[in-house]
């Protein structure tokens, strides 16, 4: 059994107990404090026994000219916990909490051939836009 929390800057010593496969990275600590303290930063985990075994982040934002809208940064569950609703809880959560914020409009962005991210989006009423979007990169950083 899971349970799904929404984490807030009191919980940064639970956030840097995530099991080694649910991030891309190890947490950083300074980074992570950083996220927490950011009031428009989000991140919903599931733990087993106080160990984060999944998580959505998200960033809710506004426009001068759009209502707020909540960006799917991110879902990751744990290779042996997956198929096992957990991203779907997850994502739910986050979803009721982008609403709590007054975000009208949620989305997240994935490969094509990313079945998983796929079928877990469709799984909680997500559809594929009808624009043609296009994805740019812009790494300063890395010249």
């Amino acid at each position: 059994m899971f349970a799904i929390k929404v984490l807030s800057i009191f919980d940064l010593p639970l956030l840097l107990t995530a099991a080694d496969d649910v991030f891309d990275n190890p947490v950083d600590e300074s980074f992570a404090r950083e996220f927490l303290a950011d009031p428009r930063h989000h991140i919903v985990v599931a733990l087993d026994n106080d160990v984060i075994i999944g998580f959505a982040s998200a960033v809710h934002y506004i426009h001068p000219d759009k209502p707020p809208e909540l960006w799917i940064n991110e879902v990751g569950v744990a290779d042996s916990y997956q198929g096992k609703g957990i991203g779907k809880a997850i994502l739910n959560e986050m979803l009721n909490l982008g609403e709590s914020l007054g975000c009208v409009n949620a989305w997240a962005l994935t490969d094509k051939n990313n079945v998983a991210a796929n079928g877990l989006y469709k799984s909680v009423g997500g559809r594929i836009s009808e624009e043609e979007t296009v994805m740019y990169e812009f790494g300063r950083s890395e010249e």
